[in-house]
């Protein structure tokens, strides 16, 4: 059955309610009950069924089930590296260090370094790399504001380039979605590690933090920044200054994952299992930190299962706004939206220029909702299914959606890692906005020129 403009309202509505509500949740059921009412010819009781036999349908897929799991593991990892001491030892240790690099420049190097090395989780890597970059760069006359801005610039970019965390989860489920859904092919893993290349606003973000490290750049409202003048406090703390509680869990997950991907694709790592491969990963993981930590008393044998169900508690959030990407997705494609908007583009717009247009409608829309996750929870199911339509280059189109999520996050002044960035730096919020918002222009038309230039390449 053809739905004509209805295909496209639905998402449509989807995103609209994101703006309005600044809820993901709610926006994206609104937009699947929606898409069922008119899949179900307007019966609300039939729509209502609908939605909720959809969300246990997708427990019987096992690789749903496996990345959910992975998502809420990855909150218990995160809980246990903090509560354990492993964070604070590792800031400890790490400002120690900092002394050998007592100068503006290294100030803001280390921070730089943290947010690339820790790629785990956005939110812990801005949290420690402002925890521990802060008092060298008041020391060395660096504004809160730039170190923020540092911050906020390496923390989504680096793990959306090394998705081997919960973001990876996100994605990779979005991706084969429309694989077993028949809109795209191949395989999941590797259409989004090919898509990495064109990651063009990510990629280009850390390169302008490293230019205005090196070349001390500083335009806009970022040149009337003045430093925090700098404060000896005398900290009694007995912390053992230690990077091994937090480093070496961080390295028995990154190594599982491509050590699963290799068993699991029986010797070809890019036709492993990635939901599988995760999940092993965060388990094993898991399983090394009760070794490690319990015996060694960093933790007891009761903290150390509290701390695992407040993790699992702290990403149902996460957990939820996966299941319902993935069901809207299903009902775009049901809807038809892809086919039909291809027809309306189809002798009026270049292909050339549609990898661009869902680059600067996924920045709209992040730039509006705050949430990067959100908005490829929107966009990527719309983007795949319009590329393969248009026969375009599937990892650009990837690239495209999470390009746009993460540079619309950056601009937003409701971002939680904007948010999460200004506190970790202790500066005013706003102050963080106004400060980052030209750099993050600059990074957004440069990834649109890339993106048009990919277009006219690969098509």
């Amino acid at each position: 059955m053809e739905y004509g403009i209805l295909s496209i309202a639905i998402p449509l509505l989807t995103i609209i309610l994101a703006i309005i509500t600044k809820d993901v949740i709610i926006s994206l059921m609104g937009g699947i009950f929606t898409g069922f009412l008119v899949l179900n010819a307007y019966n609300p009781i039939d729509a209502f069924i609908a939605l909720f036999d959809g969300v246990i349908a997708l427990f019987s897929e096992g690789w749903i089930a496996k990345t959910l799991l992975f998502i809420v593991l990855v909150g218990a990892i995160i809980r246990l590296l903090t509560i354990s001491g492993a964070v604070e030892s590792f800031v400890v240790y790490l400002s120690q260090k900092a002394k050998k690099i007592d100068s503006p420049m290294g100030a803001m190097m280390l921070a730089y370094i943290i947010g690339v090395i820790i790629f785990i989780e956005s939110s812990i890597t801005a949290l420690v790399a402002g925890t521990v970059a802060k008092p060298l760069c008041d020391k060395n006359g660096v504004s809160r504001e730039k170190l923020a801005y540092i911050c906020d610039s390496t923390s989504a970019p680096i793990c959306s380039l090394i998705p081997l965390n919960a973001w990876g989860a996100l994605l990779l489920g979005l991706i084969i979605t429309a694989i077993d859904s028949h809109v795209i092919t191949g395989d999941g893993v590797s259409l989004l590690i090919s898509s990495i290349p064109y990651n063009f606003y990510s990629i280009i973000s850390l390169v302008i933090v490293l230019a205005v490290i090196f070349l001390n750049i500083n335009i806009g409202p970022m040149k009337h920044t003045t430093p925090v003048p700098y404060i000896t406090t005398h900290n009694a703390s007995t912390v053992k200054a230690s990077p091994y509680k937090m480093l070496l869990p961080i390295i028995v997950m990154v190594f599982m994952v491509p050590v699963g991907l290799y068993l699991t694709g029986e010797g070809d790592i890019f036709k492993g299992s990635g939901s599988t491969s995760v999940y092993y990963a965060v388990i094993v993981t898991l399983l090394f930190m009760y070794l490690y930590y319990v015996p060694s008393k960093a933790l007891t044998h009761k903290n150390y299962f509290k701390g695992l169900y407040e993790g699992i508690g702290d990403m149902i959030p996460v957990g939820m706004i996966m299941i319902f990407a993935l069901l809207i997705g299903k009902v775009i494609g049901d809807l038809g939206t892809a086919q039909y908007l291809a027809h309306l583009l189809s002798g009026n717009i270049s292909p050339v220029i549609i990898p661009l247009l869902i680059f600067l409608v996924a920045s709209i829309t992040a730039f509006s909702t705050g949430t990067s996750w959100g908005t490829f929870s929107i966009m990527m199911p719309i983007g795949l299914a319009l590329g393969a339509t248009m026969d375009l280059h599937i990892p650009l189109v990837i690239a495209a959606v999470i390009s746009g999520g993460i540079f619309g996050d950056h601009a937003s002044p409701i971002s939680d890692t904007t948010i999460i960035s200004s506190m970790a730096a202790e500066c005013d919020h706003i102050e963080h906005v106004r400060t980052q918002l030209p750099y993050a222009l600059i990074g957004g038309a440069l990834a649109s020129i890339g993106f048009l230039i990919a277009g006219s390449m690969t098509i």
